[in-house]
């Protein structure tokens, strides 16, 4: 496999500082800069789905208790209950932060060393595996408290802002994946 050319290794193999030439960035700046406003706009959905309240559940008519995802989070750690504290604050927390700085590093306007970027592609790809997971956790989590019998569940501004960060990380991660996917190709790597 041929050395891409934007990267000059010397004979005793030391690899000179330089600038990769075919970024999202440098190839497509408009669309680059309106990915980092829809990322910017999407942490702040994301924060106020993981922090606003997302359900409330009444028992009978003297108990009420509301919750966020964070707060549900942080009850099941206090309860002891460290599997689903586990799964819930890496599937529904961390991977859609972690995503979002992937995706804002794909496309900032700072040059990225051409291993690196190619490791965030290889992220990006990895977390598509997994991309749905944190929806199917909401969802299994209203299917398992609509017990209509036991409790009346009423749906909060947080579900929303959570589904709404949900689906505007997938909008721009297939953004992301289709210009990156244009430079590459730009800079005839495959």
């Amino acid at each position: 496999m041929a050395v891409p050319a934007w990267v000059f290794v010397c004979p005793c193999r030391f690899v000179y500082r330089y600038e990769m030439a075919h970024t999202i960035s440098r190839t497509f700046p408009h669309k680059s800069r309106q990915l980092r406003w829809l990322i910017a706009v999407n942490v702040i959905i994301l924060l106020a789905g993981l922090f606003s309240p997302m359900l409330t559940l009444e028992k009978f008519i003297f108990v009420e208790n509301t919750f966020s995802l964070v707060s549900g989070v942080w009850q099941l750690l206090r309860e002891g209950k460290w599997l689903l504290f586990l799964i819930l604050l890496a599937f529904s927390i961390l991977l859609p932060v972690l995503k979002l700085i992937v995706l804002y590093q794909l496309v900032a306007p700072r040059a990225v060393r051409p291993g690196r970027y190619r490791r965030y592609l290889e992220l990006m790809h990895e977390y598509g595996r997994w991309s749905m997971l944190d929806v199917f956790v909401v969802a299994v989590l209203i299917v398992a408290v609509k017990l209509d019998v036991l409790f009346e569940v009423q749906v909060h501004f947080g579900l929303y802002a959570f589904a709404a960060a949900v689906l505007l990380t997938m909008i721009i991660t297939a953004q992301v994946v289709r210009l990156s996917d244009a430079c590459l190709e730009k800079a005839g790597v495959s």
